[in-house]
Order: C-alpha cells, then sequence, then structure tokens
C-alpha cells in the first residue's frame, strides 16, 4: 500500500512540475489566446477583402441591418446597399470602429478619443465589431498607453479605456457595476499587415 502512495505522489508532484511550466507564446498567439478565453469572436484576415466579407457574415449572422460608424474611412467595407450607416448614437445597434492597440498579456482591446469621441463604453452599444492590424498589437497596458503617446505627439487624445470582458451576462447581480460595465459581445476582425 505505501508503494502506491509513492508512486502516486511522485506522479502529482511531477504533474504540478508540468502545470508550473510556462509556455512562451507569440504576441499575436497570447492575444489570440487570451481575447478567445474571456469570450472575444475572433476573425483573422489576409486581405481587406475578407474584412468586408466577413463583416458582411457577421451582420448577416446577428440580423443586424444597420452599423454605428464614427471612423468614415470603415464606410469602405460596408455595402451601404444592405446596412444603413448610423452616426447617431443608438444602443440597439452594433458599434464598427477602430481601435488604439491589441493588449496581448490580457486580451483587452484599448480604445480612445479617436474611436469613442466623449462617450463613455458603458453608453454605447453592447455589441461591438472591431477592425483592427496585426501591427496594433502591443504586449502591456503599458507598451500601449507609450504606444498612444508617441503616436499623437503634442495631441493626446482622451477618454482612454479598454474593454476587457467579451461575454455579457445578464443575470450579473453585482451591485458594484451597475451601469459602470464595459463588458461586451465582440467580434475583431484582425488584419495581417506585417
Amino acid at each position: 500500500m505505501n508503494f502506491f502512495k509513492k508512486l502516486f505522489n511522485t506522479s502529482n508532484k511531477e504533474d504540478k512540475e508540468i502545470q508550473k511550466q510556462e509556455v512562451d507564446l507569440s504576441l499575436d498567439d497570447l492575444f489570440v489566446h487570451n481575447f478567445i478565453e474571456k469570450g472575444g469572436k475572433f476573425l483573422y484576415c489576409l486581405k481587406k477583402e475578407e474584412i468586408k466579407q466577413n463583416l458582411s457574415y457577421i451582420l448577416s449572422e446577428n440580423n443586424w441591418k444597420n452599423a454605428l460608424v464614427t471612423n468614415k474611412e470603415l464606410n469602405t467595407f460596408l455595402d451601404e446597399k444592405e446596412v444603413l450607416l448610423d452616426t447617431e448614437l443608438k444602443k440597439n445597434i452594433p458599434f464598427f470602429t477602430t481601435c488604439e492597440h491589441l493588449i496581448a498579456d490580457n486580451g483587452d482591446i484599448l480604445f480612445s478619443s479617436n474611436q469613442l469621441k466623449s462617450i463613455k463604453l458603458s453608453e454605447l452599444s453592447e455589441n461591438f465589431i472591431v477592425y483592427a492590424t496585426t501591427s496594433q498589437l502591443v504586449k502591456n497596458t503599458g507598451e500601449g498607453l507609450t504606444g498612444i503617446k508617441t503616436n499623437y505627439k503634442g495631441a493626446i487624445p482622451t477618454n482612454i479605456s479598454s474593454i476587457k470582458n467579451y461575454e455579457i451576462n445578464k443575470n450579473d447581480d453585482n451591485f458594484l457595476n451597475y451601469g459602470n460595465s464595459n463588458t461586451k459581445n465582440l467580434y475583431l476582425l484582425l488584419l495581417e499587415d506585417l
């Protein structure tokens, strides 16, 4: 009996050591792993035509007829015959936008007033579609903030915030989160640009 205990205790120790070993993932693999782990929906695209096609699939799958777009450059991905482009804030239609950075170490997406204007995340639709490129990947939030400071010398944007969760829990009774949630049902269209 004692022999079996030693045998099983040894294998448990080995299992724990194996679990403790860290795996070094590339920046993009780390981001995708953390993003999906939080419930985000991810579509990898090699060409801009794929962005337009996947966007059409997302809108069709969810029966969305309109999209809130504040960045006119994104209009090229939308077929104006199928989708009405709204510029007024409406909670019941998805928000199609860009972002500042994708944070690899926790799977967050960083935004600023360049995307959100002066609107708080909690005031926007619970459905987001984000267009980003692989060159926007950074290791952590500190690098993301440094990137914003570097990219916008002299005119640093305001309203810097991030979406941290991608699964909306309608049954969340935590009173501390009331009206302050930045959880979104989020689709990410990631274009390879490196």
